[in-house]
């Protein structure tokens, strides 16, 4: 083994028995209990009492949960329409860059403000203040009266303390007494695993999780990028040259997946999401089109000299391959494999609620790896597949070339017109029959390999055709580009088209709720980006049976398209980690346990859901 590959291989093993330790030594954060898991009523995070000191004054005293705190600036006492000043407040003030109110000082564990007995009359005193769950939710503004007299407190609302108990959040509460349950076949067993299941256990999961998922949609674009890879060393492609740059692509693979997990735990933010903005999804559709023509010839891609210097330890001749490898993997577990698995948003939700640093990377990494052992042997065995040099090495090359220019298509179609992406997909088509030789004359003594190449292109040439027309019709499915047609012509078996109610802030979102006409609401966040939410509204929704289901609730669809502050901040008061989620909300606006579901989304999976509400027919 060369000195390269045992450096890669030592890397890789270093890295696996890193993350071991660090979990093994930080029992503590891992050892997570139930209490601190999902938000707290908000009268139970910031229990507010008051008590009368001898000089007639009246003491506000707040004890906070731990992992909550208080902002300094939206504590005051009112009477009427006047404040009363109520002097230094009494606590551990703290410094914190927000970022909702940016700079602010904050409490801690309990702080105490004293309102002067001067300003003590019989009048009741208003009582405002606001708090946030660290790396959580945030409450929406509180008010409480206190009668200074008999010093009760009360609810200006005058909400029933059963529902005020659970009014932790605005405009609809998605904290039963359980939290939040996702649904067990929709990811559900994550949280519980992530919770109750022991270090190695969890990591073991993981892992095994990861390699199931190497096999779903989301995953199958990182297969041609790695053979991207490979097939540009040419002649230099050996097992172990493969095996050299699989690892270095799913190490890096690895910890993309585990930084997921520390920016989980550190602000509550879905990563993915923020890197599928329409800027983020466009340049990396070019960046793959640039590799595209690489692969196509008209240029070469690689690193300058001086970075390639820079980089110890590669070689000579290696121009920079380990770096480029381990580059795509990062940028492709970002950004090729968006869409909000089951088990990737179960371990999200879990991590960003618990602020678990450690167990959120390993756990998160340990999946990265799971993906990857796929990856490795594909990338080990693959070059033993794979030409020598000389015209089938160009054609395969070339081959490639397509693969990217199929994942561009793919990847941008998530931000365009549905039909703006069939058209994409029919020029697609059409390029490749052209260079399979569709259209070429064949002389009497052409192989059989000539005579199949001109038969796949004279399909993808009729393929892109019907392509065509689907995208001049209307259409917006490429599996069946047609479909709009036989639609407009009465042929469709398909259902009516579900009609949701749209919201964008949580006012809409309460306005929407509050004009169910007292039917249960299925809420649905979705985005215009989001391939997965694309596939529900085109296989999913459409059948009769989920039709019939669905139409006893109130449809509410949250589009976060845009991923703006009211977005971000309406995902954080439901803990949604990314679209496409479906939320359950009986008649009060009380999300039903055990019902919820995250990422991949069948008709049996949500017709079970549906049941599990209890709603009858």
């Amino acid at each position: 083994m060369s000195l390269l590959a045992r450096t890669v291989w030592t890397l890789f093993v270093a890295v696996v028995m890193t993350a071991l330790v660090a979990i093994s030594t930080a029992p503590a954060s891992a050892q997570v209990t139930s209490t601190g898991a999902m938000p707290l009523p908000v009268d139970q995070a910031f229990q507010l009492s008051v008590t009368r000191q001898d000089d007639a004054s009246v003491k506000l005293q707040w004890k906070i949960a731990p992992g909550y705190y208080l902002y300094e600036d939206k504590i005051g006492v009112k009477r009427g329409d006047a404040d009363i000043a109520v002097g230094d407040l009494q606590g551990n003030g703290q410094s914190k860059d927000d970022p909702t109110f940016g700079q602010s000082t904050v409490f801690h564990d309990h702080v105490a403000a004293v309102v002067p007995g001067n300003a003590s009359t019989s009048s009741p005193l208003e009582v405002h203040y606001q708090g946030c769950q660290d790396d959580g939710i945030c409450y929406p503004p509180m008010v409480r009266h206190v009668d200074v007299t008999t010093l009760a407190i009360t609810d200006p609302d005058q909400h029933d303390p059963a529902t005020l108990a659970n009014d932790w959040t605005a405009p609809v509460s998605t904290a039963p007494a359980s939290g939040i349950a996702i649904a067990a076949d929709n990811g559900g067993m994550i949280g519980s695993l992530l919770k109750d299941g022991g270090v190695l256990m969890v990591l073991g999961s993981f892992m095994l999780f990861g390699v199931l998922l190497a096999f779903t949609p989301c995953v199958f674009p990182m297969y041609p990028i790695l053979a991207g890879a490979i097939a540009r060393q040419g002649e230099a492609v050996t097992p172990l040259r493969g095996f050299t740059l699989s690892v270095a692509y799913v190490l890096a693979m690895a910890t993309a997946f585990g930084l997921l997990g520390v920016v989980a735990a550190w602000s509550g933010q879905n990563l993915q999401m923020a890197l599928q903005s329409p800027i983020a999804i466009g340049a990396v559709s070019a960046l793959f089109i640039i590799l595209a023509l690489s692969m196509f010839g008209l240029f070469e891609l690689q690193l300058p000299s001086s970075w390639v210097n820079a980089i110890g330890g590669l070689g000579s001749g290696n121009r920079g391959s380990i770096a480029s490898a381990g580059l795509l993997g990062f940028t492709s577990a970002l950004i090729v494999g968006p869409c909000v698995t089951a088990p990737l948003a179960g371990a999200l939700i879990y991590i960003a609620q618990t602020g678990d640093v450690a167990l959120g990377a390993a756990s998160l990494f340990a999946l990265g790896l799971g993906k990857g052992i796929p990856l490795i042997a594909f990338g080990t065995l693959g070059p033993k597949a794979l030409p020598k040099a000389g015209g089938w090495m160009t054609a395969v090359r070339q081959a490639f070339g397509f693969v990217f220019v199929a994942t561009a298509i793919w990847m941008v179609s998530r931000i365009i017109p549905a039909e703006a992406g069939l058209a994409l997909w029919a020029l697609f088509a059409i390029g490749l029959a052209v260079w399979l030789g569709a259209f070429d004359t064949l002389g009497p003594d052409a192989g059989g390999r000539r005579r199949t190449a001109k038969a796949a292109g004279l399909a993808a040439a009729l393929y892109g055709i019907a392509l065509g027309l689907g995208a001049a019709s209307g259409g917006n499915d490429p599996l069946r580009p047609l479909g709009n047609l036989v639609a407009q012509r009465g042929g469709s078996g398909a259902g009516e088209e579900l009609s949701f109610r749209t919201a964008g802030t949580s006012a809409e979102l309460q306005t929407q709720i509050a004009a169910s006409d007292a039917k249960p609401s299925l809420l649905y966040v979705t985005a215009d980006w989001c391939v997965t939410c694309a596939v529900i509204d085109r296989s999913v929704f459409p059948d009769p049976a989920v039709q019939a289901d669905l139409n006893r609730f109130n449809l509410i669809k949250l589009d976060v398209s845009g991923n703006t502050p009211a977005q971000q901040q309406i995902m954080r008061s439901l803990q949604v980690v990314g679209p496409p989620t479906m939320i359950f909300v009986d008649k009060q606006g009380r999300e039903t346990a055990g019902t919820r579901l995250v990422g991949d989304v069948t008709k049996t999976t949500l017709r079970a859901s549906v049941e599990k509400t209890g709603i009858a027919r």
